[in-house]
């Protein structure tokens, strides 16, 4: 398990890098799972970390479990080595976008 002072680290950073809400999200992972032909069930639209994702949005920090902290990191490291890439996507770079968002953060939003 982390200690304290590097889980309160790993909180502020996964909540700096998921921009978005929870209710954001959750319709993010919905549209993007959404087919022509069928609609996913809203609790299992979107990718596993995605729903991981939004699963951590709701809890509390004392109610994080392992599995939780390593998703946290997952993000985090994900989110940075985007940014690292280039500052911010354009807006027709939409599959990087869409990926991103997946993960609950939105580059176009400041």
């Amino acid at each position: 398990m982390t200690d304290a002072l590097e889980l309160d680290a790993l909180w502020e950073d996964f909540h700096r890098a998921v921009n978005m809400t929870s209710q954001e999200l959750a319709a993010w992972l919905r549209v993007s799972d959404a087919a022509e032909e069928s609609e996913p069930v809203p609790e299992h639209a979107g990718t596993p970390t995605g729903q991981h994702v939004l699963a951590i949005l709701q809890k509390r920090r004392t109610d994080l479990t392992d599995d939780d902290i390593e998703v946290m990191y997952e993000v985090v490291d994900a989110v940075s080595a985007q940014a690292d890439v280039e500052n911010e996507p354009e807006p027709e770079e939409t599959r990087r976008r869409h990926q991103l968002m997946t993960l609950g953060h939105d580059p176009l939003r400041p």
